[in-house]
C-alpha cells in the first residue's frame, strides 16, 4: 500500500449528515415486515431462510437516491439495518415456535395464542438488542 496516501473517508467527520430520520425508519419498518413475512413463509415451507440484508440495501438505495432524490448513504445503511433485523427476528421465531405447537399436540401445554406468539417474538427481539449492546459496547 502506498504510504504517502492519506485515508479519506466517504463521509468526512466534520460533515453532519442525518441517518436516523423518519424516512429511514418508515422504509426500514416496511422492508422488515415484507422481508420478515417472506422469510417466515419460506422458512416454514422449505426449512431454510435467506438473508434480506442485500435486497434491503439495494431497494433502499434505489428509493432514496432515485425516487426521493437524496444522496444519503447513511440513511440507506439505517434502512438496511432495520430491514435485516426484522428478517432475523422472523427467522428466530419460525425455528422456535413450532416446538410450542408440538408440545400442545402432545398435551404438554395449550396452543399459543397470537398474543403469546407476539410477546415471545417481542421479548426475543429486545433480548437480542440488549445482548448485542452488552457484547459490542462493553
Amino acid at each position: 500500500m502506498n504510504e504517502n496516501k492519506e485515508f479519506k473517508p466517504y463521509i468526512p467527520a466534520d460533515k453532519i449528515t442525518p441517518e436516523f430520520t423518519a424516512t429511514s425508519i418508515i422504509m426500514g419498518v416496511i422492508l422488515a415486515v415484507v422481508f420478515g413475512a417472506a422469510n417466515a413463509y419460506l422458512g416454514l415451507r422449505v426449512g431454510m431462510t435467506v438473508s434480506a440484508s442485500i435486497p434491503a440495501a439495494v431497494i433502499s438505495m434505489g428509493v432514496i437516491r432515485k425516487i426521493m432524490k437524496k444522496n444519503s448513504i447513511l440513511e440507506s445503511n439505517m434502512v438496511q439495518t432495520i430491514g435485516s433485523a426484522g428478517e432475523s427476528l422472523a427467522a428466530g421465531a419460525i425455528f422456535t415456535m413450532p416446538a410450542l405447537f408440538l408440545w400442545a399436540e402432545e398435551g404438554l401445554c395449550e396452543n399459543p395464542s397470537l398474543v403469546e406468539i407476539t410477546l415471545i417474538a417481542l421479548c426475543g427481539g429486545i433480548l437480542g438488542v440488549l445482548l448485542w449492546y452488552h457484547f459490542v459496547m462493553h
